[in-house]
């Protein structure tokens, strides 16, 4: 159990606001390629097939929580540096998200 508990101790969640989607029609399944402003730890770019449940219109200024130290992943032209986090409902994904709006960058612990 102790080494669970590092294991999810070692991960950084944050906090994150989607600034900019577009349509990543380079992928093999259909998805959105977002960039996140995580405060003082810049804009990270995802890739996040979300696009049964979500908007393009929707996710601009939407909070969302991602894990910032995972490597980074190469998915098809584009580099994701983030893994936004949701829960499969279906044959979807719904995002999680704070319920009230805080700050970019803040660590969920």
């Amino acid at each position: 159990m102790d080494n669970l508990f590092k294991s999810f101790k070692d991960l950084d969640i944050r906090v994150g606001t989607i600034v900019h989607a577009e349509v990543f029609k380079e992928a093999t399944n259909p998805s959105y390629k977002l960039k996140i402003d995580f405060g003082e730890l810049g804009i990270l770019k995802s890739s996040a097939q979300i696009t049964k449940n979500y908007t393009i219109e929707m996710l601009v200024n939407f909070q969302v929580i991602a894990v910032v130290n995972f490597p980074k992943k190469q998915i098809a032209n584009f580099m994701s540096e983030c893994l936004v986090l949701g829960v499969v409902e279906g044959d979807s994904v719904v995002l999680i998200t704070p319920n009230n709006k805080i700050a970019n960058g803040l660590k969920i612990a």
